[in-house]
């Protein structure tokens, strides 16, 4: 099942005798695990049917034990496993997951890990549960994420302001919901759209100085600008480490090889072949027009290059902030 139709269903009480979350986003894990932890049992039913366990404190006998039990004074027993990837010979939990008991809801909170396809506890929880999988959220998919968590809650967000906080905060959507949550709240009254001024003001990330806007200089060929920025990463390198820039290019650029293929014109076109928002199809066709097709060939071995040089190889000494001048020089030029 989708998290959205899970979440949907413990909305509509519909619940499953077991759940397997599992996989490398915590984040989905969490939020499935606390709606059923608060959406099933209500305050008073909680203090005798509620139990919550953790995978380096318990065992299956016990999990087992416990699901077992028969609720007091309400119509489920609810037992939750936490960090259940920490659980030895949790393929054991098979007996119980084959025949649960139907006045129990099993939740097992498998992070960072998978079970086994082939096992017959995946087997079993496929049959009569819920078995999800948490992936990671490619960084390009990141903004619509976003926007999507801020539209659910009433709230826009400039397409700008969306990408800086991707560039900065990566695909962890927990630190990313706790920054939005932070935004949120610190919206002056009567406004509901989160600008990149409001980021900056509130986060610490500049609007004016991020890798966004040194991808738009470069994409103008603006000489000035792109060193302005440069110099300013250099100043303050923990916000602005260089391997992070070298990505944001690679990315941008690997579009712009890419659209340099492409025959339509159609910014609906470019931006779902591309996978781009539509807003920012202009910046990566201008780039397209200032750069051949053999330059964007070169630009990408020069970011491949000053990538491995950032690390260390072949690059004793010189030191981050000369890394970066000297390849964005070899860009522009």
């Amino acid at each position: 099942m989708t998290f959205e139709g899970i979440i949907n269903d413990i909305n509509n009480r519909v619940f499953k005798p077991v759940y397997i979350l599992q996989g490398e986003e915590p984040y989905f894990i969490d939020q499935i695990t606390e709606r059923l932890m608060n959406g099933i049992l209500d305050e008073m039913q909680k203090a005798f049917n509620l139990n919550i366990l953790y995978g380096k404190d318990t065992d299956v006998p016990s999990i087992d034990n416990m699901a077992r039990r028969f609720p007091m004074g309400a119509d489920y027993t609810v037992v939750i496993v936490k960090e259940a990837q920490s659980i030895s010979g949790i393929e054991d939990l098979q007996y119980y997951v084959s025949n649960p008991s139907e006045s129990s809801i099993l939740v097992i909170a498998y992070k960072y890990k998978t079970l086994d396809k082939r096992k017959k506890l995946y087997k079993a929880a496929k049959k009569t549960g819920v078995i999800f999988e948490s992936k990671k959220i490619y960084d390009n998919k990141v903004p619509r994420w976003i926007h999507n968590y801020l539209a659910s809650r009433k709230i826009s967000i400039e397409p700008s302001a969306g990408v800086i906080l991707t560039e900065y905060l990566g695909n962890d959507l927990a630190k990313i919901s706790n920054e939005l949550d932070k935004l949120i709240l610190t919206l002056p009254e009567g406004d509901s759209k989160i600008a990149s001024d409001h980021i900056e003001k509130n986060i610490g990330i500049s609007k004016d100085y991020n890798n966004f806007e040194l991808m738009k200089a470069l994409a103008k060929k603006n000489v000035l600008k792109a060193n302005r920025i440069v110099q300013y990463f250099g100043s303050n390198q923990k916000l602005n480490h260089i391997n992070q820039t070298i990505s944001s290019l690679y990315y941008f650029f690997s579009k712009v090889l890419a659209l340099h293929f492409m025959q339509s014109d159609s910014n609906r076109e470019i931006a779902s072949t591309l996978q781009i928002n539509p807003y920012f199809v202009q910046d990566y066709q201008q780039a397209a027009r200032n750069y051949s097709r053999s330059k964007v060939v070169e630009i990408i071995s020069i970011l491949r290059e000053f990538d491995l040089k950032s690390k260390g190889f072949g690059n004793p000494s010189v030191p981050a902030d000369e890394l970066l001048q000297e390849m964005i020089f070899k860009i522009l030029h």
